[in-house]
Order: C-alpha cells, then sequence, then structure tokens
C-alpha cells in the first residue's frame, strides 16, 4: 500500500522540476499577482456562472485542459480553429463532436483581457485555472495551479489522434499512454477520478455494454439498453458515475460494483488484487486522500511540457493565432 500512497511534497517536487519549457522558466503560482491581479478571480467568476447555467460544464472544461496537454504539452493548441493551412485538434477522433466548451472559454478570455487592459493571460493557462475552478465548483478541494505558459501557434490533428488517449484501450496501452506523457500507473487511476464527472456519448459506451456483459452489473446493462441500442443513434448520453456533477468517489465505487461506463474505467478494476485494482478500492475508502492526491496529479498533469519564456505567444483570442 505505501507504493500507493504518493506524497503530495514529490509530486509538487517533480512538477516545479519539470515545468519549465526550454528557455528555462519556471511556473509560479503567483505569475500574474502584479501583471494582472484580477485574473484569476475573474476566470473564477466566468466559471461559476458557466456551471451554474449548465452544471454538466464542469466536466467540458476539465476535459479541455486534460486532453490540451496530452498533446505536445500544455499549450492551448486544442483551441485553435483550423485554417487553410492547418489541420486542428478539434476534429481529431478523441474530440470531434465530444469535446466542447470553447464558447466558455472564448468568454473568460474576453473578461480576463477587460480586466487585466490588456492581452495578459494566455490561453493554456486559463484552461489550467478554470479545469481547478470547475473542480471547486462540483465540490471538490482547492489546489494551487502554476502559470506562466505561453499558447502554442500550432496544432496538429494527426498529435492527437496519436497522443490522447481512447475509451477502447485496454490497461496495458493506457499505462503506456500514460508513461509516454512522463505519468504513472498511479497518476493514471487518480486522473481518471476525473471520471466523477460528467457523460459520454452512446458511441464510446455501446461496445461495452454489448460485448463485456461479464464485468457488467446486469441491472446497470439494462439501465443502459434502451438509452443506446445495438445500432442506430450515437449521440444519447450516459453519465459515467451516479453523481456526474459532484466531485467524490463514486466513480470508483461504481468500478467494483461493475458500473463502468466505458471499457477504459473498468479496465481499472478487473478484481484480480492487482496494483490498479488496490488503488481503486483504496481510494473509494479513502475521499479525503483522493482529493489530496488528485490536486498533486493535476499540477503534474499542468506541468507537462509547457510552453515558457520567448517561446509561443500569448493569444489574443483563443481560436486563432496573433497576426503581425
Amino acid at each position: 500500500m505505501a507504493a500507493i500512497l504518493v506524497c503530495f511534497s514529490v509530486i509538487a517536487a517533480v512538477v516545479f522540476a519539470g515545468s519549465s519549457g526550454t528557455s528555462g522558466q519556471e511556473l509560479t503560482a503567483d505569475y500574474y499577482d502584479e501583471s494582472c491581479p484580477l485574473a484569476l478571480a475573474t476566470i473564477k467568476f466566468v466559471v461559476g456562472a458557466a456551471i451554474v447555467k449548465e452544471p454538466r460544464m464542469g466536466a467540458s472544461l476539465v476535459r479541455l485542459h486534460f486532453h490540451d496537454c496530452f498533446v505536445n504539452g500544455c499549450d492551448g493548441s486544442i483551441l485553435l480553429d483550423d485554417t487553410d493551412d492547418m489541420i486542428g485538434e478539434k476534429t481529431a477522433k478523441a474530440n470531434n463532436m465530444s469535446v466542447r466548451g470553447y464558447d466558455v472559454i472564448d468568454a473568460i478570455k474576453s473578461a480576463v483581457n477587460t480586466a487585466c487592459l490588456g492581452n495578459v493571460v494566455s490561453c493554456a493557462d486559463i484552461l489550467a485555472v478554470a479545469a481547478r475552478d470547475s473542480i471547486v465548483a462540483l465540490g471538490g478541494s482547492s489546489y494551487d495551479v502554476l502559470l506562466g505558459r505561453r499558447d502554442a501557434t500550432m496544432a496538429s490533428l494527426d498529435d492527437a489522434d496519436d497522443s490522447i488517449p481512447n475509451p477502447f484501450m485496454d490497461l496495458p496501452k493506457l499505462v503506456a499512454n500514460f508513461k509516454s506523457q512522463g505519468l504513472t500507473l498511479h497518476d493514471l487511476v487518480v486522473l481518471s477520478g476525473a471520471h466523477t464527472l460528467g457523460y459520454s456519448r452512446c458511441v464510446f459506451y455501446r461496445d461495452r455494454i454489448y460485448n463485456e456483459t461479464g464485468t457488467l452489473d446486469p441491472s446497470y446493462a439494462a439501465s443502459l439498453d434502451a438509452r443506446c441500442p445495438p445500432t442506430g443513434e450515437d449521440e444519447p448520453l450516459a453519465s459515467l458515475d451516479d453523481t456526474p456533477t459532484t466531485m467524490d468517489t463514486d466513480y470508483y465505487q461504481g468500478l467494483m460494483q461493475g458500473h463502468a461506463l466505458l471499457h477504459t474505467d473498468q479496465q481499472l478494476y478487473r478484481g484480480r488484487g492487482g496494483d490498479s485494482d488496490r488503488m481503486v478500492r483504496y481510494y473509494a475508502e479513502n475521499p479525503d486522500k483522493f482529493a489530496e492526491d488528485f490536486g498533486a496529479a493535476m499540477l503534474k498533469l499542468g506541468g507537462l511540457r509547457p510552453l515558457t519564456g520567448e517561446e509561443g505567444e500569448v493569444r489574443e483570442d483563443c481560436r486563432v493565432v496573433n497576426q503581425e
């Protein structure tokens, strides 16, 4: 069990060591304290208003940050629209008709530009802070977000397709995917706990409910049949756990009960007594420890290959690169 319990301070040390670009500039929690002291409060206000209007939006904003960071680092590239010269990440297999919340990021960017009296806060930093504020708005614990990222000037559909894990992966492929990002099995299990929030489309869970009956609770499977028939409509939504707008440990409890909606989620708990099984059970039984470790894992995620210093730019509009 000791191997499971990763100390927050150890993870934080790894994040600080790995949170700089080639310029050598580190991310810091107080990055905007002088240049725009109202930045974080402004982001929190807009995120809170969006979640009050639509609680599901919190999960969408967390997912935006995750999918951004997994493609060449946390650089805001997921927000770039396609151009004549570039096909970006929005139509990647894991993002198309699935990732959402771009309009909320637009609203945050506009509000922050007004509060800062100019273009000060990067879109990449907005994604990181909006994810944290969404977690808190939905009942989770807060954590410091390290800031100072700059925005990419390019995005890549191919890189997104190659890098973002898909919901059909078995555990070894999931572990390998996270390892390629410098993340561990422990990070995989903890960050997957974000699936206590949000919903998934039928196209992503259809195969699970009809072809994986051995690991599904029959009553749970029956509740999904009418919503997602074997053929036909791909869009119907189902919640990833029983409390899709509350940050809790119901997700882990559901894995042990055969209530995982996605194949990848059930892969974390296979009932064989492996390391991921033990971690799932531990977090199901220790919500305070999950909250602590989740914050630490989000810090580590947010430190993946940021652009800093003179790298990249701070976009005026998160959807397009700055015009010279």
